[in-house]
């Protein structure tokens, strides 16, 4: 097997460099296999990783070299393999630990406690966005990969057993046939919330939805017209919830897959990171895109649609994927 091989001296000079660089070779998952010698399985990601950090030694003063290697005395690919794997395997563990402690206290709560929704959905997320850092550098998948990312799904699914999720209000238009015929006002300009939300009324409110789109805040619907996320609408923030949030808590689409979705879009809309969601960052990156490559809203909603589509299979799939590995 081909391995890179980083061998570093560095300054003792000033203290904290050398903290520095131990924290960045753990990001990117090299593990030590000698003093001052770390190695990675030869990929092209870590060869351009390594070298950064390479760089990074050698204008604070110290020295570097990058090797391409193969051990042939001393240690074999399968030890060296093992020492990624206990790494790994620690790291899941810690990530189990703290999801267990999370799934006792969900278990003890009393059920339908906004509050508490809140709370264990951050911890939740925040548990996943830790695991997708752990599953990034776990070259050769470990057995608690397939463990710990069953039991985040197995949270999901207490979470939305114990009716902590926010489920549709009594009395509010969940049946979805008096939707039929509505046309959907927004302001114009549409972003990351009244986007979103135009994929979530056409896909689990009302399919033949239309949109209109107006310049002021004041506007004054006509028959068979419903406003939101605007001034005075309908349908628009509440408390802690963005539209999205509040549509889906309405109509009743609070299956787990959205939920996730709904956190990526509340995270970005309020920008409080309550959710904290590893694709957050990527999802906002695609939205600014939208906006940039089109000033028709309706062309932004098509767009959006088809990434919210693809994320949604994601989740989906993941889920999938974690059910068939425990």
């Amino acid at each position: 097997m081909d391995w890179l091989l980083l061998i570093h001296q560095i300054p003792a000079k000033p203290t904290y460099f050398r903290a520095k660089i131990w924290r960045r070779l753990q990001q990117i998952g090299a593990v030590p296999v000698k003093q001052a010698a770390y190695a990675m399985p030869r990929n092209d990601q870590a060869y351009e990783d390594l070298t950064w950090i390479a760089k990074e030694i050698i204008q604070g003063g110290g020295e570097a070299i990058l090797l391409e290697a193969r051990f042939c005395e001393g240690l074999d690919d399968a030890q060296v393999i093992s020492l990624f794997c206990e790494v790994r395997k620690r790291d899941y563990d810690r990530v189990a630990t703290e999801l267990a402690e999370l799934q006792s206290q969900c278990r003890l709560s009393e059920s339908g406690l906004s509050s508490s929704f809140f709370e264990y959905k951050t911890g939740l997320a925040k548990l996943r966005k830790s695991f997708a850092g752990i599953a990034a550098i776990d070259f050769f998948s470990v057995p608690e990969r397939g463990k710990v990312e069953a039991a985040l799904t197995d949270m999901e699914t207490i979470l939305q057993q114990k009716n902590i999720m926010p489920s549709a209000e009594p009395g509010i238009e969940k049946n979805r046939e008096r939707m039929t015929g509505k046309t959907w006002v927004t302001r114009a300009n549409v972003y990351v919330d009244r986007m979103a939300s135009a994929w979530l009324i056409q896909r689990y409110i009302a399919p033949d939805a239309a949109f209109k789109f107006v310049r002021t805040s004041n506007y004054a619907p006509g028959k068979d017209e419903i406003r939101f996320d605007m001034p005075a609408a309908e349908y628009t923030h509440e408390g802690d919830l963005c539209t999205f949030e509040v549509l889906a808590r309405h109509f009743g689409a609070n299956e787990p897959d959205l939920e996730q979705i709904a956190g990526i879009i509340h995270d970005i809309d309020l920008k409080d990171d309550a959710f904290n969601l590893p694709e957050s960052d990527g999802i906002h990156a695609l939205f600014d895109g939208i906006v940039a490559g089109s000033d028709d809203d309706l062309v932004r909603i098509q767009q959006t649609g088809i990434v919210l589509d693809g994320l949604l299979a994601f989740f989906k799939a993941r889920k999938s994927r974690a059910s068939i590995a425990g």
